[in-house]
């Protein structure tokens, strides 16, 4: 409220000198004050706020006496967002201590608020190979994170299990396949392995345009790399990720299948909206190209022709072999082979 109240007057006091000023003719001085101002509003930016741990306030979390029938819609607001989130990384995790960390998630990784019946149902779809460190990081910053706003989900790894190159693009879109198999979910969040939110205010739950919620990551200095950026944590209504035809197939190695859905969200008349940069805060956890994932020599020549190939290469010609699929505590994992870049 502190915060707010400092903005809001700032604001305010903006405008009055604008005013002055401006009928003076003091267009110079004008400029002068907006520098002045606006220094003094991005002070005002997390770095500034108290932080809190991520599991704090939520051994309040409690069930009513009440059968499932009689209990009362989750509030708009849920009374557990703190705003600004301490991100740290504990040593030697194993999925026993997330776990107890999480008495209420369930096996295979789902969450049902057991207070309230919750607004936002959305499947959470992790593309994975080879980072089990980064898996473990991820799932016990995130499983708190959804917690914290009332969101009933569960989180589903896409396990790439073959030789080939990884196919970021195609594992997301077996994810959303298998998802919507288990669940009829309102939304669908595609979420990068190496990023932990830093704001809970940040709720994951869709909204009536495509929503690119990595704003602003510490990789990028917490600033947006390019207007029409859409990687690293995104969601859509499955109607919306239908009518695009969801992600492109034949992107093999890193980049380009980001850009590719957001010019066929733009080819469908739709527009990218994004949460406030002080919400959409993301810390990347450090790592170099894996072995298998290297840069996409072919993506600028694949992205040339998004236009001709979007209706007839997606979700619609999708193929792949489920190896396996399996409930552990703390998500729901599908192991894959998406077969080769030359199929």
């Amino acid at each position: 409220m502190v915060i707010q109240c400092r903005v809001l007057f700032i604001f305010l006091g903006l405008q009055v000198v604008m005013m002055v000023l401006y009928h003076q003719g003091y267009h110079h001085r004008v400029s002068r004050v907006l520098k002045i101002l606006s220094s003094s509003i991005l002070s005002t930016t997390p770095a500034n706020l108290i932080t809190k741990d991520v599991y704090s306030g939520l051994e309040h979390i409690q069930a009513l006496n009440l059968t499932e029938d009689d209990l009362p819609s989750c509030p708009k607001s849920s009374p557990f967002l703190s705003g600004p989130l301490k991100v740290s990384f504990p040593l030697h995790l194993t999925m026993d201590e997330i776990a107890q960390k999480n008495p209420w998630v369930q096996m295979g990784g789902h969450y049902q608020p057991p207070n309230c019946w919750a607004l936002h149902h959305t499947a959470v779809i992790i593309p994975y190979r080879a980072r089990r460190k980064h898996l473990y990081q991820l799932l016990y910053h995130l499983h708190p994170f959804l917690q914290r706003q009332q969101i009933h989900y569960t989180i589903y790894v896409v396990h790439q299990r073959d030789n080939n190159t990884f196919n970021r693009g195609k594992l997301l879109n077996v994810g959303f396949k298998e998802a919507m198999k288990e669940n009829n979910w309102q939304c669908i969040y595609f979420h990068d392995v190496d990023l932990i939110p830093e704001d809970d205010r940040n709720v994951y739950g869709c909204s009536v345009l495509p929503m690119h919620s990595a704003v602003a990551i510490d990789k990028f200095q917490y600033k947006l790399p390019y207007q029409t950026y859409f990687g690293g944590v995104t969601a859509l209504r499955p109607t919306h990720y239908l009518k695009i035809n969801g992600f492109p197939n034949n992107y093999w190695g890193w980049g380009g299948e980001d850009d590719d859905i957001a010019s066929r969200i733009f080819l469908n008349k739709m527009f990218i909206t994004r949460p406030p940069a002080a919400f959409g805060r993301y810390r990347m956890l450090k790592h170099g190209h894996d072995k298998g994932n290297e840069v996409n020599p072919k993506r600028f020549h694949l992205l040339s022709s998004t236009h001709v190939r979007w209706r007839h290469n997606g979700i619609n010609t999708l193929n792949y072999k489920l190896l396996s699929k399996e409930q552990t505590q703390l998500y729901t994992n599908f192991t894959v082979n998406l077969g080769s870049s030359d199929q």
